[in-house]
């Protein structure tokens, strides 16, 4: 009696640890599956890619990677890397990212096209434009300048017109004038590039923000103080 009784304890634990033995390892593979990826795949680094290659689909592959942990900026295939240029070397097996490439489009992480040029400028008076500003918006760029001659009136002028604005740093930094003013970074090509630049170091620059949409242009005349009232003259004798 004795082990017949031992022997159905033997069976009953024989069938515990099988059941206990199958939802462990059922626990284990689903977690093993969730973290190595879930299908997601990441695109990197074949072998050791030095700076200025231009990738082609060999030079790299696709793998699992967490989803968790997948890095930001990450790419899922070849295709979507192949005839960009690689701004910063590779390690083989390291992830692919945006802010690493560049292509005619993107300039990678600078966000600056191919012929194009990112300049910084210190903006004053305009506090009010620069809380409504971010990445992607338009702004024109007024100069207003300031002649320490005997009677010579302010100036103000309208340099550039639509010009994309890249970022926005809302803090006071020191400036060419020997100032603190907020800066921001504009997008435009060379030779505007210039405009800005001298801009920059000898006037006040201000920002008008504009419609993206709106693509209207005007003739690029000085405004002084004097033209202003005679303009505002001139309105009044005609009510008249």
């Amino acid at each position: 009696m004795k082990q017949n009784n031992l022997a159905k304890l033997l069976g009953i634990a024989l069938v515990v640890a099988i059941i206990a033995t199958g939802v462990f390892y059922g626990l284990f593979v689903n977690k093993l599956s969730s973290s190595t990826g879930s299908g997601k795949m990441v695109v990197v680094a074949a072998k050791a890619i030095p700076v200025g290659t231009v990738l082609a689909e060999t030079d790299v592959q696709s793998i699992p990677w967490p989803v968790d942990g997948t890095p930001a900026g990450a790419f899922e295939s070849a295709q979507q890397v192949a005839g960009h240029t690689v701004l910063v070397p590779l390690a083989q097996g390291e992830p692919v990212l945006a802010a690493r490439l560049a292509s005619t489009e993107k300039g990678g992480g600078s966000g600056v096209p191919a012929g194009m040029r990112a300049v910084s400028v210190h903006v004053t008076d305009s506090n009010g434009v620069l809380a409504q500003l971010g990445p992607g918006q338009k702004v024109d760029v007024q100069v207003l300048i300031t002649r320490k001659i005997a009677n010579s009136e302010p100036q103000l002028r309208t340099i550039l017109e639509g010009v994309p604005v890249l970022s926005v740093n809302p803090q006071p930094e020191a400036s060419s004038q020997g100032s603190n003013l907020p800066a921001v970074t504009l997008l435009t090509n060379p030779a505007d590039a210039d405009l800005l630049a001298l801009a920059d170091s000898g006037a006040r620059v201000r920002l008008a923000l504009r419609n993206p949409l709106d693509k209207a242009t005007r003739p690029r005349a000085a405004v002084t103080l004097d033209t202003i009232l005679r303009a505002t003259g001139g309105a009044e004798s005609q009510t008249h």
